[in-house]
């Protein structure tokens, strides 16, 4: 459920609020009883990633082509 404040008692506990919304609790300021806005927390930015976390954990043939060459010249309408 959220909670409602009016716009005194948010200026009042303001550092409270923004603690609480910090936390994953959202919660609306109201004025004469009207909601206005909806406080919500930021979401985190997505987790970066590391290049070259499988290093050793496979191995490459350096002539990829001659595994799938007669699938490759079929797609290209070559001949052997």
């Amino acid at each position: 459920m959220t909670t409602t404040v009016n716009i005194h008692e948010a200026k009042t506990h303001l550092s409270r609020l923004v603690e609480q919304a910090a936390k994953g609790h959202e919660f609306v300021i109201a004025k004469a009883g009207k909601p206005m806005v909806r406080v919500i927390p930021i979401e985190p930015p997505p987790a970066k990633r590391r290049f070259g976390t499988m290093v050793g954990q496979g191995t490459v043939k350096l002539d990829v082509k001659k595994d799938f060459e007669a699938e490759i010249n079929e797609m290209f309408g070559l001949g052997k």
